[in-house]
């Protein structure tokens, strides 16, 4: 959404991607009825098994390959490994700043610089991304030339809603898929796959709830008092 908001503000070409399995079409077809103009599946076995590393590795190896960009948005972090590191990850891989945590953006023109020193020189405008981050203490606003690399938080926006006949376009285009073959000149094939991962899941689990929790009524300042009881009878605060 971030990026059709872009495109509407600038006239920017947006495109979609993602590495997964035939199932993951499913997600592109939607993005193409949303509005992306184009849309790739970066898929191949040699890909299985892939830890955030080596799926950032082979991501990066398909944007140089489907390149150039300016900016690249991506999720703040999946629904099953919940680690947040792919889209940092991803950014090393591409030699460029990585900005996360990301509320809004808006891309600037900024100075025009000049190009050689001879009387021909080209005259340009430097784009630069200014762009508001969620942190701890608050919120906070950097700059960073592009191309960059940025995680988006979901509280960033609402998703527009797909019309009846962009959904029906959208089921009818092919998906383009991109494979190891595709992406070769861009890899090292010893760095993807689970032989290239240098992590491994043993297993995954939701932690089983092995206490209960405690509502303190009253006053903020009962609260504050009782909170204080409970933490030194637990001998947590002495």
């Amino acid at each position: 959404e971030m990026a059709l908001q872009l495109k509407d503000q600038m006239g920017a070409e947006v495109v979609a991607l993602t590495m997964g399995p035939s199932q993951a079409c499913a997600i592109l077809e939607e993005a193409y009825a949303l509005g992306a103009d184009e849309v790739y599946l970066i898929t191949d076995r040699a890909f299985g098994g892939s830890d955030t590393f080596a799926t950032s590795y082979i991501l990066s190896a398909a944007l140089s390959h489907l390149g150039p960009f300016d900016l690249i948005l991506g999720g703040k972090q999946a629904i099953d490994g919940d680690t947040g590191q792919t889209m940092a990850s991803l950014a090393q891989h591409l030699r460029c700043a990585c900005i996360n945590q990301v509320l809004d953006i808006h891309l600037d023109h900024g100075e025009l610089c000049l190009s050689g020193q001879t009387e021909g020189s080209i005259r340009h405008e430097q784009m630069k991304a200014i762009v508001k981050r969620k942190t701890d203490e608050g919120k906070e606003v950097l700059e960073a030339e592009l191309p960059c690399v940025c995680s988006v938080m979901k509280e960033s926006n609402k998703p527009r809603y797909a019309s009846i006949q962009s959904t029906l376009d959208a089921l009818s285009h092919q998906v383009p898929q991109v494979s190891l073959e595709d992406i070769a000149l861009y890899l090292d094939d010893v760095k993807i796959g689970l032989k290239g991962s240098p992590t491994r899941v043993q297993k995954s689990f939701v932690p089983e709830r092995c206490a209960e929790g405690v509502v303190l009524e009253g006053s903020p300042k009962e609260k504050a008092h009782a909170l204080v009881e409970c933490l030194v009878e637990a001998k947590l605060l002495i």
